[in-house]
């Protein structure tokens, strides 16, 4: 992938994480440009297919491109940043993301976006002032 790409990446990402929107400024571990679709899968390396992600949510993610939904127990795809509101998807409670669908609840979950760790982060972001859920 050419740097030119990626800096489109997290440009039009404004620079945080499009799963979970954990701000690239207040983490010290570089995000990354995921294919949303994996390769492995026929995902292509254009703008349309990549997502800005920070570590947690790209290491869970990996080449999935569907999970179980907690509540129903269906498998459902995955929330697609280029395809889907995330508003339409997912809210927040505190520092804790919920699913307000199966695709958010499943991608919620694949991604562990609410593994202690990382909601410990959002807290003491929360509390800097450099996270916000609104």
């Amino acid at each position: 992938m050419n740097q030119r790409l990626a800096s489109q990446v997290r440009r039009r990402a404004h620079a945080k994480c499009e799963y979970c929107h954990l701000p690239a400024l207040a983490f010290p571990l570089s995000f990354h440009v995921d294919h949303i679709i994996a390769q492995q899968h026929g995902g292509e390396t254009v703008l349309d297919n990549l997502a800005f992600a920070c570590l947690n949510c790209n290491r869970h993610k990996g080449p999935n491109i569907a999970g179980r939904d907690p509540v129903t127990g269906e498998i459902v795809r995955l929330f697609h940043p280029r395809q889907d509101p995330w508003t339409e998807h997912f809210e927040w409670a505190g520092p804790e993301l919920t699913g307000k669908t199966a695709i958010g609840r499943a991608t919620i979950n694949v991604l562990a976006i609410n593994a202690p760790e990382c909601v410990m982060v959002r807290e003491s972001l929360i509390a800097e002032q450099v996270f916000f859920t609104e």
